[in-house]
């Protein structure tokens, strides 16, 4: 897709993101789109909101379900930015979010990982979780809203990328420091924990709506933020995650609707973590 193409592209994109409107053709529908022409929108995306002062400050995950790459025909996950205006951390585990021009809003429980060095990469070897976390300053459990600009929630990897990751917000949870002597414990750990996500409202008293686990995120977070730090390096050699890089390392369990009124807890078995809440207003 010629360079033209790829500034309107992320023109259109942007403003769906800043107006809440709808893309009515998914940029996988159109000639010439491929995965390729994805990242150099979601990299145009990055300059035009730089430009208008804010930060990245990580990146997040999309298809960290293996069992998703041969249907949709991918090698490996795929991801986009996340900027200083979506990125919160709650206090005392307990957060309100009001969201301008919001279209379908769903809610997706995650490992989140700060990073205090470069993800180390050898991609002649399988994706190692403790080299991962070597690299990791501390995790938290968080809270992802996203929202889709297309309609009834249908797009491909592609779209997903060229559109900000479909990323709305994140809120981050209480933060546990990463040990170095501890770190073969959370290996374990992070293989093994499970969440609980519940919701209540004005007119619905708290129920469960999922519990999910590491299972739905390449097995392990730790092992999703190795797949990540890999795949980033063979598309991007030169921008390799980094020290300061907050991750948000796929959802645990599937996206559910929300809406405002809605307060949603997610609980976590087999980690150091309180439960942390979050209201949408």
């Amino acid at each position: 897709m010629p360079q033209s193409e790829v500034e309107n592209l992320a023109r259109e994109l942007m403003s769906a993101y800043e107006t809440g409107k709808t893309v009515a053709i998914p940029p996988s529908q159109r000639p010439g789109f491929d995965l390729d022409t994805a990242y150099a929108v979601e990299a145009r995306l990055k300059q035009i909101r730089e430009d208008s002062g804010h930060k990245a400050v990580g990146r997040k995950v999309g298809y960290a379900n293996k069992a998703m790459w041969r249907v949709l025909k991918l090698e490996t996950l795929v991801w986009a930015h996340m900027y200083d205006d979506t990125v919160h951390y709650s206090e005392r585990n307990s957060s309100t979010l009001t969201l301008a021009h919001s279209r379908s809003l769903k809610i997706e429980p995650e490992i989140v990982f700060g990073l205090k060095e470069p993800v180390r990469v050898d991609n002649a070897q399988a994706p190692d979780a403790a080299v991962a976390l070597a690299s990791v300053d501390w995790l938290a459990i968080g809270l992802e809203i996203i929202d889709c600009p297309f309609p009834e929630w249908q797009f491909q990897p592609s779209d997903f990328v060229a559109s900000l990751g479909l990323h709305a917000a994140l809120v981050v949870g209480e933060r546990l420091e990463v040990q170095q002597d501890a770190i073969a414990t959370l290996v374990d750990q992070l293989a093994r924990f499970k969440v609980r996500v519940s919701r209540s409202s004005a007119s619905r008293t708290e129920e469960l709506v999922e519990e999910g686990s590491a299972r739905n995120c390449l097995r392990s977070p730790a092992l999703c933020l190795a797949e990540l730090g890999a795949a980033i390096v063979r598309r991007f050699p030169s921008k390799p995650l980094s020290a300061g890089e907050i991750i948000s390392s796929g959802t645990l369990t599937a996206g559910h609707a929300t809406d405002r009124g809605d307060l949603w807890t997610v609980e976590v078995d087999g980690l150091s973590l309180p439960p942390l809440t979050l209201r949408l207003t």
